[in-house]
């Protein structure tokens, strides 16, 4: 034998060596159940007997099972052969065998001899000879095929991998496979498995445990399936959609916690460390606030907000709260408020109005929603007039409607209103048109009489005094242009005027608003985020309205700005990770497809998102309540108990979950979940961890 023979024949064995172990890690010849005996490209059915099920502590449903023609205690292996493999199970329900028949009539029979006689059974020894209890042991389930595990080179590391794909590679219609139920180490390589070709470099590979493996609502430890921990990597949420579903009071926040806290401490790892900043729209307060629901034995209840390091000064470095209204226990909150009234805020603050005011339906008020405050060109004398009149009225709407104007601002008409026009106010019949223009005469009015005049002046607009001074303004005016006095967007403010809930309604968004502040609260926001902190909105003082169009505001501004960084092709753009807790509350709803409507940035989000590097986690009781392209591009699922067939056929249209459908349904305990993250290919069900502070 030549030395490259023997060269190729060494690194065989190496290699079949390798190969071996990998595979040996999922079967033990202690674990053994039953057999194979129909397999097909979806499911397979298994004969199991009695003495093997108790040996391995049962086989609960839903189980994981692996069946393989691989000999555990095997000398010799291949790895390149066909049946080299494993295929992963999972347990569906029972199923019958050939003599199932004549099994229960022979169970009958002797189940009718000691009927009445409470301390026999029907399957004692001495009511059973030996053959045929072996024989009635037998039993069928049904289970469905997840994929198949094996060993093949990885082509990042060039080296012998385990490797699992989400099929058979194969058909074995006349091959027996022996099954085998994981023990604890083997289910753990299962739950736990990572494809390491599919290992994004550039991010941390930190693992965290979020609980342990549970298959049913009747979880006992004789099942040999305790303390098999599940991981996930907080890596596969950067940039992903993940959906926690359950009912109230069945873990959603607790796990929330789980996955923020993880998220947040990859600061800390030694394996490319990255800051992440985070935001949570917390309509309960329970991020924000103390909250026993956070409390353990060892110690005092405490809000999330408080969980990690503060400076020398006591106070949090990366995490900042934000919210509507003050709070009496935490001083360095910072207040969500908007100074309407200043220039540089008179569109946000007209945005904000605009998402308040989404659903009313009224003309007048569908007209208003329109008007859009863009500054011309200083150079142009007469669009800058228009603007300043405009800018005016719009000032005295929000006076009008409850808003406090900065002490320093002052109304002042100088300019702004044609004295042709006040001529014909004066010489008007109607005594409300005379007192406007005796107001709007005088340059620097009050507030509150603007108002007054505002409206006169939005119905003086509609006689035929007006139209005849239109025609003159338009036609004959020295230097005229052919423009109206009043142009559209004008219009559109005076008639809001014209109805007394019309300041009313703009009058929902006082709580947005501070005479004082000199600063959007959204760009705050992204700055803080953009510095990889964790920000908690307070949401549970607003009102609900506020609270909608709010998010709505950061989540555009978060959209926005890393949507430009992305088109200026900057490498710097910040990973930035959206939490929403009762989303049904903020997101559209399922039918809900309009892209003009302001709640659509979430869809955006949804399909966009990933590269803009934006994450979004929601949490809701309903499947149902999302729309549904947001349920589309969602890629790590958390699921609880649901209560209703509607739900769980709604979630049956992702991934394996209809495996899990009626498992769902029935079982009610606390975090308890079914979980499918990115890395993991299949589902895992799981037993949360409790979040402790």
């Amino acid at each position: 034998m030549n030395v490259i023979s023997t060269l190729k024949e060494d690194q065989f064995k190496r290699e079949a060596a390798e190969a071996k172990e990998l595979l040996r890690k999922l079967i033990q010849p202690e674990q053994y159940v039953g057999d194979v005996y129909s397999l097909g490209y979806e499911s397979a059915s298994v004969q199991i007997h009695d003495f093997y099920r108790r040996r391995v502590g049962g086989i609960p449903s839903l189980c994981f099972l692996v069946a393989t023609r691989i000999s555990p205690e095997a000398e010799e292996f291949d790895y390149q052969r066909e049946d080299s493999s494993v295929i992963l199970l999972r347990v569906m329900d029972s199923t019958s065998l050939p003599g199932d028949v004549e099994a229960e009539r022979v169970r009958v029979e002797i189940a009718q001899k000691v009927a009445g006689e409470a301390n026999v059974h029907w399957d004692d020894s001495a009511n059973m000879d030996a053959t045929t209890h072996h024989v009635l042991s037998f039993a069928g389930i049904k289970c469905r095929v997840i994929g198949t595990f094996f060993v093949d080179k990885s082509e990042r590391l060039d080296n012998l991998a385990l490797r699992f794909g989400s099929d058979i590679s194969n058909y074995y219609p006349n091959q027996g496979l022996k099954v085998y139920k994981p023990n604890r180490e083997a289910l753990a390589t299962i739950v736990n498995y990572l494809d390491v070709d599919r290992v994004d470099e550039s991010q941390s590979q930190e693992r965290v445990e979020i609980g342990e493996v549970r298959y049913a609502s009747t979880n006992r430890s004789f099942q040999g399936v305790s303390n098999v921990k599940v991981d996930i990597s907080p890596a596969d949420l950067l940039g992903q959609k993940t959906a926690l579903f359950g009912m109230t009071r069945t873990g959603k926040s607790n796990t929330t916690k789980i996955i923020l806290q993880s998220v947040f401490n990859l600061r800390f790892t030694e394996d490319k460390p990255i800051r992440i900043g985070q935001i949570v729209f917390d309509p309960n307060g329970e991020y924000a606030n103390e909250n026993v629901q956070d409390a353990n034995k060892q110690k005092n209840p405490e809000a999330i907000k408080n969980v990690w390091r503060s400076n020398k000064n006591g106070k949090q470095e990366d995490v900042v709260t934000y919210g509507i209204m003050k709070h009496p226990y935490d001083p360095d909150r910072k207040l969500m408020l908007l100074n309407f009234f200043e220039d540089e805020n008179l569109q946000t603050g007209k945005q904000i109005i605009d998402a308040a005011l989404a659903d009313y339906e009224t003309l007048f008020m569908k007209n208003f929603r329109q008007v859009v405050f863009e500054r011309p060109d200083s150079k142009d004398i007469s669009a800058t007039t228009r603007f300043n009149r405009r800018v005016l009225v719009y000032r005295a709407l929000l006076v009008k409607a409850g808003l406090e104007p900065p002490k320093k601002l002052q109304a002042s008409t100088k300019g702004l209103f044609n004295k042709e026009l006040l001529k014909a106010m004066q010489e008007s019949e109607t005594p409300e048109h005379q007192s406007a223009a005796r107001i709007l005469t005088n340059e620097t009015p009050s507030w509150d009489l603007l108002a007054i005049a505002f409206e006169y002046l939005s119905k003086f607009m509609g006689t035929p005094e007006y139209e005849e001074f239109e025609s003159w303004y338009i036609n004959e005016r020295p230097k005229a242009s052919g423009d109206k006095w009043a142009d559209p967007d004008l219009g559109r403010i005076l008639k809001v005027f014209e109805y007394s809930n019309g300041a009313r309604q703009i009058g929902v968004v006082r709580n947005q608003h501070s005479s004082s502040t000199e600063t959007d609260y959204a760009t705050d926001i992204y700055e803080d985020l953009v510095r990889g902190r964790l920000v908690i909105v307070d949401q549970s003082s607003g009102d609900e309205l506020i609270n909608k169009s709010s998010a709505e505001r950061i989540m555009r501004k978060i959209f926005q700005e890393n949507q430009s960084r992305f088109r200026e092709g900057k490498t710097d753009i910040p990973e930035i990770l959206v939490y929403v807790e009762e989303a049904h509350n903020l997101l559209p709803a399922g039918t809900d497809l309009d892209p003009r409507a302001p709640s659509y940035i979430w869809v955006r989000t949804a399909k966009e998102g990933a590269k803009y590097h934006i994450g979004l986690v929601y949490a809701t009781q309903e499947v149902s309540s999302i729309q549904r392209n947001i349920l589309k591009n969602t890629a790590n699922w958390f699921i609880g108990h649901l209560n209703n067939t509607d739900e769980t056929k709604e979630l049956c249209k992702y991934y394996d979950f209809g495996d899990f459908e009626s498992s769902i349904r029935r079982a009610q305990d606390r975090g308890f979940l079914r979980v499918k993250t990115l890395s993991n290919l299949f589902v895992v069900p799981v037993q949360v961890l409790k979040f402790e502070v």
